[in-house]
């Protein structure tokens, strides 16, 4: 007598014929079961789509065929790779200090030095970075330091740095130029920035607006009217 068997449609990334397996009760009844390798279960395939027929004295068998997979891991901490932080161009220097900060302004002389305020949670300080970066090797004569908020809150704070991505600009003897916020959208500023202050000038003096943050926190220039990212 022949019997028909149905199985259920379950979705698998492979095109090899899957491990079957069949259980017949009685010559009447007869059942099939999908069984895979572990760590997966068998599970009992109920009424769907016609597959094939068979007959109850020589159950078809197909091939056996494990499935396999492999899993690739991407998290920077099991790669290895660094953070999106980290990643910096030759002429940027992480500041961890407000000593390291002060010691950065004074050996960078006349050169034009520009100071970036990030957090690394920061979506808009991450989005920006890559061209910040680009734009630091295209200018190897100007000097990038870049503090971390959650770092350098007291120093961050007496700088009235208050949304992120910040950045400040300074120069030598004339101390700060200029700060504003910016955001990918707004990277223009930056650029316009660097144009406008990246020229040649000579030293009129010992450099100004060093050492403010160290002796009076509440005279360092003021930065402009904090604008939203």
């Amino acid at each position: 007598m022949a019997a028909t068997y149905f199985v259920d449609a379950i979705p698998f990334h492979s095109h090899s014929l899957l491990p079957f397996s069949s259980s017949s009760s009685s010559s009447s009844s007869s059942s099939f079961f999908l069984s895979l390798s572990p760590p997966f279960h068998s599970f009992p395939l109920s009424n769907s789509k016609r597959l094939f027929t068979s007959s109850s004295s020589s159950p078809f068998t197909p091939t056996k065929h494990p499935l396999s997979f492999k899993v690739c891991a991407t998290d920077a901490e099991t790669t290895g790779q660094p953070k999106w932080w980290e990643k910096n161009a030759s002429n940027m220097t992480d500041i961890h200090s407000t000593q390291e900060f002060l010691a950065a302004l004074s050996q960078a002389g006349d050169r034009l030095v520009i100071v970036e305020f990030y957090g690394t949670w920061c979506a808009s300080c991450r989005a920006l970075f890559p061209k910040l970066c680009r734009i630091a090797e295209e200018h190897p004569d100007i000097v990038f330091l870049k503090v971390n908020f959650d770092e350098n809150k007291p120093m961050c704070k007496s700088l009235n740095v208050r949304v992120l991505p910040y950045f400040h600009f300074y120069r030598g003897a004339e101390g700060q130029l200029e700060s504003f916020s910016c955001s990918l959208a707004k990277f223009q500023k930056i650029k316009d920035a660097i144009e406008k202050h990246n020229t040649a000038r000579c030293s009129i003096g010992p450099p100004k607006g060093v050492g403010d943050l160290v002796l009076d926190p509440s005279c360092v220039t003021k930065d402009r009217t904090d604008e939203s990212v």
